[in-house]
């Protein structure tokens, strides 16, 4: 495990195939982590969050026989997940149907996250982010 930098914050990364139980393996890795760092006043918006990213880049974001890598992050001021993946459809927030059973991954990622983005990475693919900020509840509101 590698050890972080002087006030830099901790992080954790993990490789994760491209399969249909990769959520669930990816969110107990977070969790696990999050956990074993004492950081757990968010844990449940971050795994909420943490399903939706990997689900996406699962099912739209990584190419069959690629991989998926997570990272989670304990910087000074707030937890942030990271998830990359190679594809090259960059996600958008949408507002799907009322019945529609699908299309709401990022727009609750956006309302239960601080903050949420998309960025280009080294090579191929792209980097979806979420951040939370420490002991406040979605968008700042302290519980």
């Amino acid at each position: 495990m590698p050890e972080p930098l002087p006030d830099a914050g901790r992080h954790r990364t993990m490789l994760f195939t491209r399969r249909r139980t990769t959520p669930r393996t990816a969110r107990n890795f977070i969790v696990a982590t999050l956990t074993e760092w004492g950081e757990t006043s968010r844990l449940d918006d971050v795994r909420l969050c943490a399903s939706e990213l990997v689900t996406n880049a699962v099912l739209h974001g990584a190419p069959v026989d690629r991989l998926v890598l997570v990272r989670v992050e304990s910087l000074d001021a707030q937890l942030r997940i990271e998830v990359h993946d190679s594809g090259e459809k960059t996600p958008t927030q949408r507002v799907p149907e009322e019945s529609a059973v699908d299309g709401r991954g990022l727009l609750i990622v956006s309302t239960t996250a601080d903050g949420w983005g998309v960025r280009e990475r080294t090579g191929p693919g792209k980097c979806v982010w979420a951040a939370f900020n420490r002991n406040t509840g979605p968008q700042g509101d302290t519980t």
